[in-house]
């Protein structure tokens, strides 16, 4: 079963800063898939558990942004 969270993320421009987010947020273990949009700026990721949102911002902060 997968756990799907949706976080929002500020400062996302284009489409190439939601491409370095999902790149990020990929890295995390346990992420199955990442869908980012700067325009609504959110990140929807889906999780095979619980994700610490801790490394979730980390993750983002490593893009150049920030959860909220």
């Amino acid at each position: 079963m997968s756990i799907t969270t949706t976080y929002d993320v500020t400062g996302m421009t284009c489409g190439h800063c939601a491409a370095s987010v999902t790149e990020e947020i990929e890295e995390i273990t346990g992420v199955e898939h990442v869908e980012v949009s700067h325009e609504a700026g959110t990140a929807v990721v889906t999780s095979a558990e619980p994700l610490d949102r801790a490394a979730v911002a980390a993750a983002v902060t490593e893009a150049g942004y920030a959860l909220t």
